[in-house]
């Protein structure tokens, strides 16, 4: 029997529209392409509810003036299957509150430091910038070494250590000309501007590199441990490779050692089978939620399960197939592109690149609670990171000048939406 999540599959299908492109690129290309391209979508997505077979396992939950809302642009079809709970969840609304900042070059990850102002990396000066809460006003915190910028590498996920109120420390994962790695360095605002990064502390190398396919995201989950979501480099071959650090989810301590219950043995593998993650976020029972770009046909939002293999490139998006673990949402690839995620108010958002908006998945436990929503559809362009900040706002960051955007005056920016309803 197939191992499956628990969960109800929602695909977005493109009408009659095949997915000819690849996730990252405007037509077809061979398969390894990039994963964040500018293609538009060939026309309105309508969704569609199918139910996957249950697995017998569940996931063990870890130890440790004002704006007009913006309507959504898909719901739930009338005709798909009830969804898992007794009633359908209510549909949201996203207001555009206002502009945090803007100016930003290629930014790709966002912290939220204690007292509100944010940190920001950009990916190709190597910068990481503080912006202020009260009034967007950017300073350079510093430039991080030996960070080799080209293709989708280079500066890229950001992590506040979880004592950082006490012990100051940020956790960033770049590229080098050889591989991609994690380093950990201290955050003095008393230095002057442009010098308040302590030197790094290298905590973790050997993550293949390539010119496409780098993962970049890293995050504290809820048990202290460390998650880094790693690409296949362009080489699909090492997403199957338990040995090979590519195309996985790794699981650290806080010095880069393989976590302890991590379930290979002495690996710091917590789950394969990724083309390339790029989100990770938890919800408010523990579970692990990841993005993932697909190549051809299908991009992914899977319920990561220690060990759970995610079938790449074996398979893409939802196969039912012995041995591999099929997602909870799917699209095709022009309307997603999925980059950062933040789970808030009940449901998983995903920040689209090449599908340039805001989706909204409802879940419900372990399994989507109804068909996604859209937002913000072709508004800001690309879309590169979504968090949920203390205030019960999202912050959403744009990435139009990444290269494959059209970057528009005052880009890149970071938005500050508001929820209502779900």
């Amino acid at each position: 029997m197939p191992r499956r999540t628990a969960a109800l599959l929602v695909a977005i299908a493109l009408g009659s529209a095949a997915a000819a492109g690849c996730s990252s690129a405007a037509g077809p290309e061979p398969a390894g392409g990039s994963s964040s391209g500018a293609g538009a979508a060939a026309s309105v997505p309508t969704p569609v509810v199918s139910t996957p077979a249950v697995s017998a396992s569940t996931p063990p939950a870890p130890t440790t003036p004002a704006p007009t809302p913006v309507a959504p642009t898909a719901s739930a079809s009338t005709d798909a299957p009830a969804p898992s709970s007794s009633s359908a969840p209510a549909p949201a609304s996203v207001s555009v509150r206002g502009t945090v900042t803007d100016g930003l070059a290629s930014p790709w990850a966002l912290a939220v430091l204690p007292g509100g102002d944010l940190l920001v990396s950009e990916r190709d000066s190597a910068r990481i910038l503080r912006v202020s809460a009260k009034d967007g006003g950017k300073a350079v915190a510093g430039t991080v070494p030996g960070v080799t910028s080209g293709g989708e590498g280079g500066l890229l996920g950001l992590a506040l250590s979880p004592d950082f109120a006490t012990d100051h420390q940020v956790y960033a994962y770049f590229s080098t000309g050889s591989d991609n790695r994690i380093v950990r360095f201290d955050l003095d605002p008393s230095r002057p501007s442009g010098s308040r990064l302590g030197a790094p502390t290298l905590l973790f190398s050997g993550i293949p590199h390539g010119p496409r396919h780098n993962g970049g995201r890293i995050a504290f989950g809820p048990d202290g441990f460390l998650y880094a979501g790693t690409g296949d480099a362009n080489d699909r071959s090492l997403a199957q490779d338990r040995d090979s650090l590519g195309g996985k989810i790794l699981r650290l301590t806080r010095d880069g050692d393989p976590a302890p219950g991590n379930p290979f043995p002495g690996s710091p593998v917590w789950s394969l089978g990724h083309r390339n993650i790029q989100g990770l976020a938890w919800d408010p029972q523990g579970r692990l939620w990841a993005s993932e770009f697909g190549q051809d046909t299908w991009d992914e939002l899977n319920l990561i399960t220690p060990g759970g293999n995610y079938g790449w490139p074996t398979v893409e998006g939802a196969a039912g197939r012995a041995g591999f673990t099929d997602p909870i949402a799917q699209w095709h690839t022009a309307d997603a592109s999925p980059s950062g995620i933040a789970f808030a108010r009940g449901a998983v958002w995903v920040a689209a690149l090449r599908g340039t908006r805001l989706w909204r998945v409802p879940v419900d436990g372990d399994r989507a609670a109804g068909a996604p929503q859209d937002f913000l559809k072709g508004e800001y362009g690309r879309l590169r990171t979504v968090a949920a900040d203390g205030d019960g706002t999202l912050l959403l960051v744009t990435d139009n000048t990444d290269g494959r955007g059209s970057p528009r005056p005052g880009d890149d920016r970071i938005l500050r939406l508001e929820v209502n309803g779900g």
